[in-house]
């Protein structure tokens, strides 16, 4: 997460909205850990990442949700290791995502 703060801080001083999502929980083999973050703007831009690309665009699109409604989202992805070599994906497991809108401001750090 804290690679994303100066990102962040940019698009939040050119007035844009960012919501948040973090990897909260991992169950078996996931690609990132728990605490990876990917940052989505009102505008669509992305930074992070919170899957290494296996599910970042529908995050994105429950992140840009978020904007509009205001309401934060626990989701949850998985797949298991058979339907994962089915598939051609190296890994299966379940991962939790927190999705919430910084608003109001992050504080000064």
């Amino acid at each position: 997460m804290n690679d994303l703060f100066d990102e962040i801080d940019a698009w939040r001083a050119a007035g844009d909205r960012v919501a948040v999502a973090t990897v909260v929980k991992v169950e078996g083999s996931a690609p990132r850990p728990v605490g990876a973050a990917m940052a989505v703007t009102d505008k669509g831009e992305l930074a992070g990442s919170v899957s290494g690309g296996c599910v970042e665009s529908a995050v994105a699109a429950e992140a840009e949700e978020v904007l509009r409604t205001g309401a934060p989202k626990l989701l949850r992805y998985g797949i298991t290791d058979d339907m994962a070599w089915d598939v051609g994906l190296a890994c299966g497991g379940t991962i939790e995502v927190f999705v919430e809108a910084l608003d109001p401001p992050i504080p000064d750090r």
